[in-house]
């Protein structure tokens, strides 16, 4: 498979592990929150390399201490890998120009992952800014699950969250407009317009505008090439989104 990173991502990505002689990984190992069926990693943007990582075996096959960020992203199925990497390249790049509470951003996707044994493992994943400095991301943080209650089809999933939420999630609906994929609003209201609410009914409930609702629903029509609101519905569960 071709890997086709965001120049932004593969400038600022490596293949090195964490070392454990480092007395940053003994810090977080003592600091980050550690839960049975999740894995984290921290990457450092500073070291280029990983700082700490937990619970890979468990999840991924790999050994925390081979475990690397570029490995991680690697190990992303051909059908989801384009746009996983197209949503990590235009977050970082929108945050680079956010200059306060940095650490207060982070992203969620539904993804599939390749286990070392070559299982397709779909996953929760959410990456927010674990450290910075004067506007600079020094290093970020990775969690990741597995979801057990459905399977994921070819519609990515993700949302935004942090202090300029809105703009943040309506820059990448904007930026990854032509890619297969359903942001949390717009999957939103959706899931009421899947109900039998009406746009008006649907924007009370969300307390926002009926124009704010059809901008998020009505986008999805020639996104997915259908030509209904029922064709709507029904591709969205054809295709696990609802």
């Amino acid at each position: 498979m071709e890997n086709d990173f965001g120049k932004y991502t593969r400038e600022r990505v490596s293949n090195i592990p964490f070392d454990s002689n480092d007395p940053v990984y003994k810090e977080y190992s003592n600091k980050v929150p550690q839960f049975i069926g999740q894995a984290v990693y921290i990457y450092s943007f500073e070291k280029n390399r990983m700082v700490f990582a937990n619970g890979w075996k468990d999840l991924l096959g790999y050994e925390d201490v081979e475990i690397t960020l570029l490995k991680i992203i690697e190990s992303t199925s051909k059908r989801h890998f384009n746009f996983s990497n197209e949503l990590n390249d235009k977050a970082l790049q929108f945050l680079k120009n956010i200059n306060l509470n940095l650490d207060k951003y982070s992203f969620t996707l539904e993804v599939e992952k390749i286990h070392k044994n070559g299982d397709i493992i779909p996953l929760f994943s959410r990456v927010g800014i674990y450290k910075s400095h004067n506007g600079n991301i020094l290093e970020v943080i990775g969690i990741s699950e597995r979801i057990h209650s459905r399977k994921l089809g070819n519609i990515m999933q993700y949302a935004a969250f942090g202090p300029e939420t809105s703009s943040f999630e309506e820059s990448l609906n904007e930026q990854l407009f032509n890619q297969l994929a359903i942001s949390r609003k717009e999957k939103e209201a959706l899931e009421l317009a899947a109900k039998g609410f009406a746009s008006k009914e649907i924007a009370n409930k969300l307390n926002v505008s009926q124009s704010a609702i059809e901008k998020r629903i009505i986008p999805l029509y020639k996104r997915f090439n259908v030509k209904s609101l029922p064709h709507l519905i029904s591709f969205s569960y054809d295709n696990y989104i609802l």
